[in-house]
């Protein structure tokens, strides 16, 4: 019998009780979400990462067996590695980079879209490693920003997925309107061209 009447007063009214409790001034519903734009879209950033690795020595070895299913870089979201720039966001710097590879490096860092970031992957791309001559780059960060270094000669994989994780965590806290700091200074304190 209750239940007739509510139904009646539902068909009669348009309204149920339960909207009438929201319409009489409560501005927050039990089911309502509320996020700002940038958090969300950093979110789906965090977990769709691009790779374009550059490979180009002994480095390469370790970056394969983080590819592979022991350590699955696919639980991060960096499983499909792109072999054009203009498709990955990430560009992953393995291995020593010569003299004769930093215009082609620099070209391929231009090319890649925005929002973009490079991971200075084992010693060789971060400070030369071994190699103090005048053939090796002493480092990627003098021809293009490098947002995360991972130490190591070479790094192991755990070090790794620990750079990519960092990685993760920034682009989270990410603001669109706001630039980076240390992409103008090297850690050193050198400026970057």
């Amino acid at each position: 019998m209750a239940l007739r009447r509510r139904l009646a007063s539902f068909v009669l009214s348009g309204t149920t009780t339960r909207q009438a409790l929201v319409d009489e001034g409560n501005a927050f519903p039990d089911a309502f979400v509320t996020t700002r734009l940038t958090d969300a879209v950093n979110w789906a950033r965090k977990y769709s990462f691009f790779p374009y690795p550059f490979v180009t020595a002994c480095c390469g070895m370790e970056y394969f067996s983080v590819s592979g299913p022991r350590y699955d870089i696919d639980r991060f979201g960096a499983a499909l590695p792109r072999f054009t720039p203009r498709q990955a966001d990430l560009l992953m710097v393995v291995g020593t980079i010569t003299q004769r590879q930093a215009p082609i490096l620099r070209r391929v860092y231009e090319q890649m879209a925005e929002p973009k970031w490079v991971v200075s992957f084992g010693a060789c791309t971060s400070s030369g490693g071994p190699y103090d001559n005048y053939a090796v780059l002493q480092g990627i960060d003098r021809i293009i920003p490098v947002h995360i270094y991972i130490p190591g000669c070479p790094p192991r994989p755990e070090a790794v997925l620990d750079g990519l994780i960092k990685l993760q965590n920034r682009v989270q806290h990410e603001r669109p309107d706001a630039k980076w700091e240390g992409l103008r200074l090297h850690g050193s304190g050198r400026k970057i061209d």
